[in-house]
């Protein structure tokens, strides 16, 4: 089990670059400390300025470590877009021990077989997902280890990306002295705080509306069956505000923070405040039902384009398990219901709830944190592509800074994978 440990997430957003720091005691996750930085490098998961990005990378961990008294050494990313592709898999492996006994080593060769598939040169494998391991025949099996047997099989689904977009964002991590630690597929990641078992087998929609981009994952039969992404989010509300209101966008933003509302019908006219409007030093003061007639239709198109998307992804008919929100956005008032009116199936709000943190903004972060958690616990391959590394050297997860004394140096678990 690892305990007493730090790792920490990279969420690279469309607008907004997060870091996390998880401190890990006995299988529970405590937030510990959280930087994030504005940019505009990055556009539907695709880096577009790589100095802004590396900027907003430095802004953001510098936050963090200053949050809490550590240098950060390593992380783990997260990664998203239209480019990323998921594939049914198979690996198919003889138990090597004389005793018949899977061990971790035999798991590790099967995903490792998974993986040896043809995919085009401008693709990248990110990771192999196990939907489920077989046993000399025998199925449905979720960890074969501590099992005897001969024929160990593995079922599951490869996600591969644009290895442009792939490298780009590993180079852009390590030009701030950052050494990526795995990169974990965002919908996955976040499914894995936003989502329950029982979410995933009977089918879900997770959609990630943030600040620059909408994240879909389409979940069946307890696996991730689609992903996508769509190019509007957050900051497109923020933008109408700031036009709608004549004001500066970081004044729209404090509006659309402190007093937004997405339904109409739940505005008050007594929630008042004031703006200034560009070209003017004069205030003028507005009401929450001004704010959620310029907020509500941008929503409603927000979700009206989720419903399209899901169902271009092939999934024709309604989703049993309904549609789980997530991000910060929808942490605003009347959001929820909206989506309700908009979609016509069950929505929830996913909220991480985890020690230091209750907000949907975080669920990308904490589900990296968990996810990452999850892969040192069962011992698995590193899912960052080998030539990511550049050759075998130490990992530099965390370490205190000079008289910090907060934390022990988190142990390298991975070291002989790499």
């Amino acid at each position: 089990m690892v305990s007493n440990e730090l790792i920490v997430s990279l969420d690279i957003g469309t607008s907004k670059v997060r870091v996390m720091i998880g401190e890990v005691n006995n299988g529970s996750i405590n937030i510990i400390g959280v930087g994030q930085a504005h940019s505009e490098g990055i556009k539907k998961g695709v880096i577009v300025d790589i100095d802004q990005t590396v900027h907003a990378i430095r802004e953001a961990v510098d936050h963090a470590e200053r949050m809490v008294g550590v240098s950060i050494g390593e992380v783990y990313v997260g990664i998203t877009g239209n480019h990323i592709e998921l594939h049914e898999t198979q690996g198919v492996v003889a138990v090597s021990s004389e005793d018949r006994e899977i061990r971790d080593e035999d798991i590790q060769r099967v995903i490792q077989a998974a993986k040896v598939v043809a995919i085009p040169p401008d693709r990248e494998i990110i990771e192999v997902v196990p939907k489920e391991y077989i046993v000399d025949g025998q199925g449905s099996i979720k960890d074969p280890r501590g099992m005897i047997g001969v024929r160990l099989e593995m079922e599951g689904t490869i996600v591969t990306g644009s290895k442009t977009v792939v490298h780009n964002i590993v180079r852009c991590t390590e030009r701030t002295n950052l050494r990526v630690a795995g990169i974990f597929l965002q919908p996955l990641a976040s499914s894995t705080v936003a989502l329950s078992k029982d979410d995933k087998n009977m089918g879900v929609v997770l959609v990630d509306i943030g600040a620059g981009s909408t994240t879909i994952g389409v979940f069946e039969q307890g696996k991730l069956a689609a992903t996508t992404v769509i190019g509007i989010g957050g900051d497109h509300i923020t933008n109408d505000i700031a036009l709608g209101l004549r004001t500066h966008t970081d004044v729209a933003e404090r509006v659309k923070t402190k007093n937004g509302c997405a339904l109409i019908d739940e505005a008050s006219e007594d929630v008042k405040f004031k703006v200034t409007r560009i070209g003017s030093d004069v205030e003028k003061q507005f009401t929450q039902v001004d704010l959620a007639n310029i907020i509500e239709p941008r929503a409603a198109e927000i979700f009206n384009l989720v419903e399209d998307a899901v169902y271009k992804l092939g999934f024709h008919d309604e989703v049993a398990g309904g549609y789980v929100l997530t991000g910060g956005t929808v942490a605003m008032p009347g959001m929820l219901e909206l989506a309700k009116e908009e979609l016509d199936a069950p929505v929830r709000v996913a909220i991480p709830d985890y020690i230091g943190v209750r907000d949907p903004a975080y669920t990308t972060g904490v589900g990296l944190i968990q996810y990452a958690l999850h892969q040192l616990e069962r011992r698995s391959v590193r899912t960052a592509p080998p030539s990511f590394k550049g050759g075998p050297k130490p990992a530099a997860v965390s370490k205190p800074k000079e008289g910090g004394g907060l934390m022990e140096k988190v142990k390298n678990w991975f070291s002989e994978f790499i």
